[in-house]
């Protein structure tokens, strides 16, 4: 299959056209399944509840429309993040495909000022069966939770879909030792800028990137450009815990000791 991150630069509030923008970097660049960041359609500094609550849409609103037309249209899949209005608001990711939707995640694991806006994911971490594989999603800051990608590795998935909207800077790397220790694939969807809103300012790092189960950056993109980037993997690799002839991975776990 071929893996896309988009990395983006959305400008706050202005819902049609960060989706306009997005889809126009996906349109040049061919992949079967792309993920594009956290809260990507409305960006990420918001000043209080008020705007989350204008911002936010359901499942089926339209930033869903316009990126599952897209999905029909090239025959892909697509992972994106986006304000959830639901019977709470929750940062949420959707996950969207030719036939529709397949699924949402979301967000458990709440970083800084979300915690002011958003309940935390009531969801669980759920993994897809793909015609390319076992696919599950977490979101951003899910990356500092060891449980989050153990969770879904549990539970069979072979790709982590990860938008991210990243202040901090150690997650680019700590996603090699995520993929690693889980024999997992990762994309990581990233987005780049400045939002300084409401007294608070955030500088967001980039480096979108794509880690293999080895723990290889497959790519890594810039901390400063907006753009995209592809890559042909075989998500079946990840299927594949054997360390050596003594050692599996998960096999070889003492949950019994862990608590």
């Amino acid at each position: 299959m071929r893996l896309a991150v988009v990395q983006t630069n959305p400008i706050f509030g202005d819902v049609q056209t960060n989706i306009k923008q997005a889809l126009l970097l996906m349109e040049n660049e061919h992949a079967d399944l792309y993920v594009l960041p956290e809260l990507f359609n409305t960006g990420y500094n918001f000043i209080d509840a008020n705007e989350v609550n204008k911002l936010s849409e359901p499942v089926h609103g339209m930033t869903y429309k316009s990126i599952s037309a897209f999905s029909k249209k090239k025959l892909c899949y697509v992972v994106y993040g986006f304000a959830e209005k639901s019977d709470r608001l929750y940062n949420s990711a959707a996950f969207v495909g030719p036939e529709g939707l397949i699924g949402v995640y979301r967000k458990v694991h709440l970083y800084y000022r979300e915690t002011l806006f958003f309940a935390p994911g009531n969801l669980g971490f759920p993994v897809f069966d793909l015609p390319f594989g076992k696919v599950g999603m977490m979101v951003c800051f899910d990356w500092m939770y060891p449980e989050s990608a153990r969770t879904l590795a549990l539970k069979g998935a072979q790709l982590i879909a990860h938008p991210s909207n990243l202040v901090l800077p150690y997650c680019p790397d700590a996603m090699v030792t995520r993929c690693l220790e889980n024999r997992i694939f990762a994309a990581t969807a990233n987005r780049v800028g400045r939002e300084n809103r409401g007294g608070v300012d955030l500088t967001y790092i980039g480096k979108s990137e794509i880690v293999s189960p080895k723990g290889e950056i497959l790519v890594r993109m810039d901390d400063k450009e907006t753009g995209k980037t592809a890559v042909e993997v075989d998500l079946s690799v990840a299927s594949n815990k054997r360390i050596n002839e003594f050692n599996d991975l998960l096999a070889g776990r003492q949950a019994s000791e862990y608590f």
